[in-house]
């Protein structure tokens, strides 16, 4: 009897000795935060109509893109505050801006670079990219390996007329019109006539394209003035784009997800 208990202690105290050196199951690494000087737009302007184009399927990818949780324009205080001075003057005048994608993750960048290298992958082709081979688009600027909206102070957006029409919801696989098509043959997303709708690669969106005359030209002067105004620079191939500066965070590309608990409180 003595050798059986002899045993059950030796066995026991090996078993406690495995458990105790035995790793604990692998935890989920917490999503990163967005640091004190991003905040909700909607914080600072609750105004500013936001059309967060990149949690829908209505992309030039055909698909929501990693990192985008919510629908919520998330930049850095002074761009936010720069664009409700914006918002202030347009609102006047009876518009208001639209944005279409503010902060953006690396984590989405990381995405547009694997869909560009992908070529067999042209579903959004019709619309987004017509005239432009894919196997071009990093010889041609449209994608890169890093985007200035992910230090926050850049955003992509337009103006509308009040009272604003909601977008109608994308609906994938319907039929494709060129991103440059007349406004009333493109998808309709209520902005004033820009001449092109929005990620449009093709070089009739840089800004100052001399093809662009008329309303169309009058209406990226308005949205470029306006915007200048208050401390933001345009990207001239795009007439979107726009960085607010000096930038609060001019070297630093951050990867927390685009999601209201990002910036809880702010």
């Amino acid at each position: 009897m003595r050798t059986v208990l002899r045993a059950l202690a030796t066995a026991a105290a090996t078993l406690l000795v495995a458990t105790a050196v035995s790793p604990a199951p692998a935890q989920a690494r917490p999503e990163p935060k967005a640091p004190e000087g991003f905040v909700a737009l909607r914080s600072v302007d609750p105004t500013i109509i936001q059309e967060m184009r990149y949690t829908t399927a209505h992309t030039f990818l055909g698909e929501r893109v990693d990192g985008y949780r919510q629908p919520v324009c998330i930049l850095t205080r002074p761009a936010a505050r720069a664009l409700h001075l914006a918002q202030k003057r347009l609102l006047r005048q009876g518009y208001s801006l639209k944005v279409y994608d503010c902060y953006r993750p690396q984590r989405a960048v990381d995405h547009f670079v694997r869909w560009a290298k992908d070529l067999d992958d042209q579903a959004m082709k019709g619309e987004f990219y017509p005239l432009v081979d894919k196997s071009r688009l990093f010889d041609d600027g449209y994608i890169a390996e890093k985007s200035g909206h992910s230090r926050g102070s850049t955003v992509d957006l337009t103006f509308v007329r009040l009272p604003a029409l909601p977008t109608r919801p994308y609906r994938p696989g319907e039929r494709l019109t060129p991103c440059f098509a007349p406004k009333s043959e493109r998808f309709p997303d209520s902005s004033v006539d820009m001449g092109t709708g929005y990620d449009c690669f093709d070089t009739l969106s840089h800004t100052d394209d001399p093809r662009i005359q008329g309303a169309q030209r009058a209406n990226r002067h308005l949205l470029k003035r306006t915007l200048t105004d208050v401390g933001f620079v345009n990207l001239p191939e795009e007439w979107w784009h726009f960085t607010h500066k000096p930038e609060l965070f001019p070297d630093t590309y951050f990867d927390f997800p685009v999601d209201r608990r990002s910036v809880a409180g702010r």
